[in-house]
């Protein structure tokens, strides 16, 4: 066969997709499997299309996950998320996708990688890139995971069943350390971006990193649409020289060209207004009264065409906590789920913050729910040459 043969499954999380690998399918070494994944997604793409690979040329479809059986006594699985660059030979191990998280559990279930409870069946998950527990609820019936539902969520066209994700201490870290929620240890922080000026953002690690800023305050409306952005080359400059900048002001990278080069997923930019009226991209006008704070969020370089899922419990978090951008501009209640305005509809995401003794705050939980759909499964093929050889 002049090809490897690689068993695989084509899923969708939330409104991402991604392809999925058991761990021990792949190179155990990075320098064997990153450049075989890329090769799977079809990156680099020079004409962005994704043409001889599996990925989809955007952010939400250029994705791999690798599943192994967990090696912690409080985890069934553990789950290692890469979002693929389009154009550069690059894998992003930086952060997570709250979307494809959904699909974690349905898909080591139906691997035999988790016992099928009739009902509902909770897969305990470690999210190995940030080093956090999700818990999944999957309902089964007759033993298999049931993917049919009345389930709808804005940027999925069609219905399917509820996967309840419930992120537990999404912002803690492993010293458990009181800036890991906040780290810079402020609610807001001004950040002189170069070419930009001066920008005040909050800045959390909560789901994933996740620096955001007032619409207005970029000249935004948050209102925008992919068409909007994705073609404003001079607006993209700018939100990434502010990613950038946050990126090292947050720690997580030792440059902004560090930031820009090896680190495009993390954090995510996000701009944030008032409840507003305006149109969805699926032409469904969305009303002030149905949502909380209106907000925009890019992914890889790009306008998600939603709203990604660890994005929105960093949201969420930061629109519970008093001071900060988010919840200058978010209508807020205890207890009650943030409703989010987005490019696509909307997405309501709950977090539990408590104060901690020292005065810091802690998120005890965020819970979202999304769907997942097993759409192929079988095997993918890459051509041998140059690539790693199985044994």
């Amino acid at each position: 066969m002049s090809q490897h043969r690689i068993p695989a499954v084509y899923m969708r999380g939330g409104t991402s997709k991604g392809v999925f690998f058991l761990g021990r399918d792949l190179p155990q070494q990075p320098r064997d499997r990153d450049p075989l994944l890329l090769r799977v997604i079809g990156s680099p793409d020079p004409y962005a299309k994704h043409t001889d690979g599996m990925g989809g040329a955007t952010s939400s479809t250029s994705k791999v996950v690798i599943i192994t059986p967990s090696r912690r006594d409080d985890c069934d699985v553990d789950f290692l998320f890469g979002a693929v660059a389009i154009g550069d030979p690059l894998i992003d191990w930086s952060g997570n996708c709250g979307n494809l998280s959904a699909a974690v559990g349905p898909f080591a279930i139906s691997e035999g990688l988790v016992s099928a409870n009739e009902g509902v069946t909770r897969v305990r998950i470690w999210q190995a890139n940030l080093g956090r527990r999700i818990d999944a609820f999957v309902q089964v019936r007759n033993g298999e995971v049931l993917e049919e539902g009345a389930f709808m969520e804005d940027g999925v066209p069609f219905p399917s069943a509820e996967v309840r994700l419930e992120f537990l201490d999404p912002a803690d870290d492993a010293s458990g350390g009181s800036s890991a929620l906040l780290p810079t240890g402020a609610l807001q922080d001004t950040l002189d971006v170069p070419r930009v000026g001066q920008v005040t953002a909050t800045m959390v690690t909560a789901g994933n990193p996740t620096v955001f800023v007032r619409a207005a305050s970029i000249g935004l409306t948050g209102k925008e649409s992919s068409a909007d952005v994705d073609r404003d080359r001079k607006l993209l400059e700018r939100l990434e020289a502010i990613r950038s900048v946050a990126a090292v002001r947050m720690g997580l990278a030792g440059s902004t060209e560090e930031a820009t080069r090896l680190r495009p997923g993390t954090p995510k930019i996000s701009w944030v207004g008032r409840p507003t009226a305006y149109r969805s991209s699926a032409g469904v006008d969305i009303a002030p009264d149905r949502i909380d704070v209106l907000a925009r969020i890019m992914s890889m370089g790009r306008l998600h065409h939603a709203y990604t899922g660890t994005g929105s419990i960093a949201l969420a978090v930061a629109a519970a906590l008093p001071g900060t951008v988010v919840n200058e501009v978010a209508r807020t209640l205890p207890g009650v789920p943030t409703r989010i305005g987005h490019q696509s509809g909307v997405l309501a995401v709950g977090a539990e913050v408590s104060r901690r003794e020292d005065g810091g705050w802690h998120v005890d939980k965020a819970v979202l729910s999304r769907s997942a759909r097993r759409l192929m499964s079988g095997w993918v093929y890459v051509p041998r040459v140059g690539l790693w050889t199985p044994a």
